[in-house]
């Protein structure tokens, strides 16, 4: 009854999570690009429609998480097994290395322990006793407690010890997962985890430096939350500092009347050069941008009205893009943590790390050449008491476990300075509190240069968005989707798929830590380690039950009474591909690197495609094209890669369609 209730339960808060789904679409859909006036009230209307959503489905995950156990990381559960045998086997042995990976050929089974190797090495430093690795491996074998995963194990070459797996343990896992869909893995007490990404500047436009810091980020945070982490994510705007003064002083200008009538600046990226120009040549303009800045540090309300005005215009610009690309985060910008930075200052001087240097205040940090400077000689505060006054917020007030920023690399002597003085203040101890830099490298063009305009301007992201757009929905007329295949409604979502997937994937599929090479081209191609390709993949394994006529419901029922037949190689194959997903997530949750989930997802399509190509899902007669029999087993496996490739779409921010 209990059971019943919560899937139920379940059920219900799922069909109301696709029902305000299809709402946020149907309002993004009145203009994703280009918002006008008339559309204020839908876009906070979709606001609203956005927080009900993610609430929903952040209480239908804290609910599955009670109800049902997480899926097995097959990885640490040999990991525990091996642990254990190494222990009985050498039982004075400290910290001995614990190596447990898949096997890269099925003669060599399905996962290796390889520890016996560096347990030889540490008798010989240590003990000075010179055992062959062989031995060691088959004492290691002998001590195997007994558990309910392992068929069989075989010791190979100097001492590699070759794991088989039960197919009982295999099958009756891929039956868990597809009665009770993808769970995250187990992650112990769940923590707070902070999220710093995106974080343009307010009056410029974003760009394409934003993209990689925004779409990673997000990412991040999905990963976070579907393995029950509580994620804040912020947005670090800059929101504060001397160039209000001049915007101030221009909006002055150029409404004299902007307290009582909304200015109507319509190009921000020009006001903003406008008042920069006559900044940089009029003497009497840079003085009272002066002026501008002091009344507004001293919150005179005219000024914080100019000064609201200003980032509201930059905040429906972002917003704009944030709506293409899917993405949820909180604004906190440098001015929420101004007021705080007085008492920074102080505290580093209460505690003796202040050294006075013509006039400015600056703080060396062990271990770093360049002081932060924390007060400059006429009293303003600097980038590095901004960062440092939300480094201390987040910690001590929000109380987060994790702190994630998610910056370019030639921020990271900064960021690693800021965080070193934080731990040398007292703020946090890192054997306890994680706090790291994820860093990542620039967006090339395909000229090997910093990715650029014909003209040599920064490539607007709202442009590159467009342009995807353009090219996405050129690719599929050109597959002819839109004459035969596609409704305009099915067209249109599959545009939107595959255009901001695309730019998605072609960002996460690279390892962050590199620069990387944007070519619309290379990221829309269909074949190769693509979104395109995912998705086509995606929408073909979908279509395979409902082709043969079985819907939702009849898959759900023979997920509690078949038992998945896995004899054949490439079932296999795929049956343990599927279940490598919980250790993949969990890697990632530890070294942040999103690319793996994208080369999984890729391993997994394209080891599906051998299991399609070689075992009937749907026989049919080769005269008449009738089905006469479906192998239900078979159709199931689709059904848990299906499942399994919509998660990860789902981390990674991607909206795959029924139909393309």
């Amino acid at each position: 009854s209990r059971n019943y209730c919560v899937t139920a339960q379940f059920a219900f808060q799922e069909n109301e999570i696709k029902l305000l789904t299809a709402e946020i679409e149907r309002l993004k859909n009145f203009g994703c690009l280009g918002v006008s006036p008339s559309l204020e009230g839908l876009r906070d209307e979709n606001a609203k429609l956005k927080y009900r959503l993610n609430f929903l489905k952040k209480s239908l995950q804290e609910e599955r998480s009670k109800s049902v156990k997480s899926m097995i990381n097959i990885n640490s559960c040999l990991q525990e097994i091996f642990g254990a045998a190494i222990q009985a086997a050498y039982p004075d042995l400290e910290n001995p290395p614990l190596v447990v990976t898949p096997s890269q050929q099925p003669k060599f089974g399905d996962y290796q322990c390889n520890s016996a190797m560096g347990i030889s090495q540490i008798l010989l430093k240590t003990r000075e006793q010179k055992v062959i690795p062989r031995e060691i491996a088959e004492k290691i074998a002998k001590n195997i407690p007994a558990n309910e995963c392992i068929e069989k194990v075989e010791i190979a070459g100097p001492g590699f010890i070759n794991v088989h797996l039960r197919k009982d343990f295999v099958s009756k896992q891929l039956s868990s997962l597809l009665i009770n869909g993808v769970q995250p893995p187990a992650v112990g007490k769940r923590k707070k985890v902070v999220v710093d990404f995106s974080s343009p500047n307010i009056a410029k436009e974003m760009h394409v430096g934003h993209l990689r810091s925004t779409i990673i980020g997000e990412s991040m945070c999905r990963l976070f939350e579907f393995a029950g982490y509580d994620v804040l994510r912020l947005n670090h705007l800059g929101d504060w500092g001397t160039q209000f003064g001049m915007l101030i002083a221009h909006l002055q200008d150029k409404f004299p009347d902007y307290l009582t009538v909304s200015p109507p600046i319509g190009d921000l990226q020009a006001f903003y050069k406008e008042s920069k120009r006559r900044f940089d040549t009029e003497e009497e303009f840079k003085k009272r941008a002066y002026q501008c800045v002091v009344l507004l540090q001293s919150k005179n309300p005219d000024f914080i009205k100019a000064w609201n005005l200003i980032c509201d215009v930059s905040r429906k610009e972002f917003q704009k893009i944030y709506n293409c690309l899917d993405i949820t985060i909180i604004e906190r910008g440098e001015s929420f943590y101004h007021e705080m930075m007085k008492d920074i200052v102080k505290e580093f001087e209460d505690k003796g790390f202040v050294q006075v240097d013509d006039g400015r205040k600056i703080v060396f940090v062990p271990g770093f050449p360049v002081p932060l400077t924390i007060m400059k000689s006429d009293g303003g505060y600097t980038y590095d008491t901004s960062d440092l006054a939300a480094l201390k917020h987040r910690l001590c007030e929000e109380k987060g476990d994790i702190l994630i920023y998610v910056v370019d690399s030639g921020q990271s002597v900064h960021l690693q300075t800021v965080f070193a003085a934080g731990q040398m203040i007292g703020w946090y101890d890192p054997k306890v509190t994680r706090v790291a830099h994820a860093a990542f490298g620039v967006v090339l063009g395909e000229d090997k240069k910093k990715f650029k305009t014909r003209s040599g301007d920064t490539v607007r992201l709202i442009d590159l968005l467009e342009e995807g757009l353009k090219r996405a929905m050129d690719k599929l007329k050109d597959k002819e989707r839109d004459k035969v295949v596609l409704t305009p409604e099915e067209l249109k979502a599959a545009q939107t798929s595959v255009a901001f997937g695309c730019i998605k994937y072609a960002d996460l599929s690279h390892n962050r830590l590199n620069d990387y090479v944007f070519s619309f081209d290379k990221m829309l191609d269909d074949r190769g380690n693509t979104a395109a390709y995912l998705l086509y993949a995606f929408t073909r394994i979908r279509a395979i039950a409902r082709l043969a006529n079985i819907d939702e419901q009849m898959l759900r029922k023979a997920a509690r009474e078949e038992v998945l037949v896995l004899d054949h190689e490439k079932e296999w194959k795929l049956g343990k591909c599927i279940l490598r997903f919980p250790e993949i997530l969990q890697k990632i949750l530890e070294d942040l690197l999103l690319h793996t989930l994208c080369d999984y997802l890729y391993e997994l399509a394209t080891t599906f495609t051998e299991f399609y190509d070689s075992c009937y899902c749907v026989e049919k007669d080769r005269q008449t094209g009738q089905i006469v029999k479906v192998n239900m087993w078979r159709l199931l496996l689709c059904e848990a890669t299906a499942t399994v490739m919509a998660k990860g779409f789902d981390i990674l921010g991607i909206k795959p369609v029924q139909r393309m």
